[in-house]
């Protein structure tokens, strides 16, 4: 592992590009993007994929084997807490009794926001059955400490809608939720291109987590690599640190002294 790897849950990952599974012509597509992304951790929708569940069927797991990745169960499609739950629960059987799952629990299927009280309840319940929670959330500083104190693992509000690809809209709000956040902070739903994941890595995210903008793409492979580079790039700049910004003020960036003509 790098000196900085991704630490969810006590556990090191080098990259920090979560991708989801869905949407994708096939599993071989499925395959060859993630491979292209250098993830390593894998959102997968419990209610939409057959990870065992369906006997019989092909199944995600002989594509990508959790040997291989850290298989994230999601609640993609559960409007209620019980939903959550009860759906969670169903993949940690699935998979043998992992923990680390993602919570999402929508509002309504026109918009996919997060039903936050619903999000909160569920939260409690899942941390007190002894999952890892990571949680989609909105982009509110005051509800995110609240996951936070319940004991979620990382919190991943939203940039904007899901599958939108609108990019970062609020980035306000997710600085001050970086800020004050003792988890990692993942920017989850809304990226459209690359552009858009270096600038939530620039804003001081640990990690983003996308599906559509790349399984949306004309060419998810080729869209998956990029992704990977602009994660990486935006996390360099991070670290190193930008320039201020002046307003009305040039700087040279390089001396001036000895310029022919010059004095």
């Amino acid at each position: 592992m790098s000196s900085d790897s991704l630490v969810i849950a006590g556990k090191a990952y080098n990259s920090r590009l979560l991708v989801g599974t869905g949407k994708y012509k096939d599993f071989a597509q499925t395959r060859e993007a993630i491979d292209a992304s250098g993830a390593e951790i894998i959102t997968v929708a419990i209610r939409r994929t057959n990870i065992g569940q369906e006997p019989g069927q092909p199944s995600l797991l002989e594509v990508l084997p959790p040997s291989q990745f850290t298989i994230l169960p999601n609640t993609a499609g559960c409007y209620t807490a019980d939903d959550a739950v009860r759906t969670l629960r169903l993949g940690r059987e699935l998979l043998d009794g992992h923990a680390l799952c993602k919570l999402e629990v929508l509002g309504d299927p026109h918009t996919l926001f997060p039903n936050m009280p619903e999000t909160l309840k569920a939260a409690a319940t899942l941390v007190k059955d002894g999952f890892q929670v990571m949680v989609y959330c909105a982009d509110d500083p005051i509800q995110a400490r609240m996951l936070e104190d319940i004991g979620c693992v990382a919190i991943m509000p939203l940039a904007s809608l899901i599958g939108s690809g609108m990019g970062i809209l609020n980035p306000w709000n997710l600085k001050l939720i970086i800020e004050q956040a003792k988890v990692p902070v993942l920017v989850d739903a809304g990226v459209g291109t690359a552009s858009d994941a270096a600038i939530a890595m620039e804003l001081g995210c640990d990690g983003v987590l996308m599906n559509t903008a790349i399984a949306g793409a004309q060419d998810p492979v080729l869209m998956a690599g990029a992704m990977k580079k602009a994660v990486e790039a935006g996390r360099e700049a991070y670290r190193a640190g930008r320039m201020p910004k002046k307003f009305y003020a040039a700087t040279p960036s390089s001396p001036s002294g000895g310029l022919i003509g010059g004095k």
